[in-house]
């Protein structure tokens, strides 16, 4: 089965560094990652190798790292807190790293000591504990948590909007709007450098407490009557989130829809249990980003669409199916 999922990841990381508006044949990316890689001496146009690894190949792992990232927060925010809508796109997180990222960036916050990702971590964590207090105060329940993550949202979002209008340069304020709606044209392989390793370790540690995560799902009473250590387990996982959310956040701003849809797609494909469910939400989550980035790249000749606006032209009929799907079900 990894096998498998190892060489759907590779197909679909070649694509995206084959398909665009130049088309590449298959053969020259996988001659350039081994000249790269390798040192292989195949005779190679310089353009079409330039394009690849320097563009494209960096960009497509840059893309399934975010969809990965994105859809283990997913299932993890919507286990630990018994709710189906919840995301990090939904509860406020995306909307806090990007704030934090943001007042780093215009408002020079730390001094330079801090860096834009480190900006964007310590947002996160405030917005969740903002929202947490919220819907703490507002009672139990789904709709408490969800209210608490759109006030949340709106009052992250309002907080950017207000310092780059503020203090942002009329370049450093298009630069940001278009990064908030999402964006892989500036990814290079130094970026790739901080979100492989942040996803792998946000992996490792999701997939090391899928048992601690099927005994949440009956709620926390219940998993700590098996003995788990509830608040440091519900710690170290929503830290796991968080940080996963505001490094993506930080190198491509905010994309909504992946942590909503695709845990629930892969719940569909291979059911509730997390030791299964983890792995699969995360190659559905990586192959659906590439694929997202790559049709943004195509959809308009001559230009690029922020990948924001792909993920939820499409997250947001694929949400509608599978509520359809769910109420037919019942």
């Amino acid at each position: 089965m990894y096998g498998l999922a190892l060489l759907v990841l590779v197909v679909t990381l070649g694509c995206g560094a084959a398909i665009g508006e130049t088309s590449i044949p298959f053969d020259v990316v996988a001659k350039t990652v081994a000249n790269k890689l390798w040192q292989a001496g195949y005779a190679l146009d310089p353009i079409d190798q330039g394009i690849v690894w320097n563009y494209r190949l960096s960009r497509a792992i840059i893309a399934a790292c975010c969809g990965a990232s994105l859809a283990l927060s997913g299932v993890v925010l919507q286990c630990l807190l018994r709710n189906a809508l919840a995301d990090p796109y939904l509860l406020g997180i995306s909307a806090g790293a990007s704030s934090g990222a943001v007042a780093v960036a215009i408002l020079g916050l730390g001094a330079g000591i801090l860096s834009f990702s480190f900006g964007a971590f310590i947002g996160a964590i405030i917005a969740f504990g903002i929202v947490s207090l919220l819907a703490a105060r507002a009672g139990s329940g789904t709709a408490a948590i969800i209210l608490a993550g759109i006030a949340g949202s709106q009052l992250f979002n309002a907080l950017t909007s207000f310092m780059v209008t503020k203090s942002a340069t009329a370049e450093q304020a298009r630069g940001i709007m278009f990064w908030l709606l999402g964006n892989l044209s500036g990814v290079r392989w130094t970026d790739v450098t901080l979100a492989l390793p942040v996803t792998l370790l946000g992996f490792v540690v999701c997939i090391t407490h899928a048992r601690s995560l099927d005994a949440f799902a009956f709620g926390a009473d219940a998993a700590a009557s098996l003995g788990l250590a509830v608040k440091r387990i519900y710690a170290v996982l929503i830290t796991a989130a968080a940080l996963m959310t505001a490094i993506m956040v930080s190198l491509v701003g905010s994309i909504g829809f992946v942590g909503l849809v695709i845990p629930h797609a892969a719940r569909m494909i291979v059911g509730v249990r997390h030791s299964r469910l983890l792995p699969v939400a995360a190659l559905i989550g990586a192959v659906f980003m590439v694929l997202a980035d790559i049709l943004s790249r195509i959809a308009i000749p001559g230009q690029v669409l922020p990948i924001g606006v792909v993920t939820a032209l499409i997250g947001a009929p694929a949400f509608a199916l599978l509520l359809g799907r769910r109420g037919s079900t019942r």
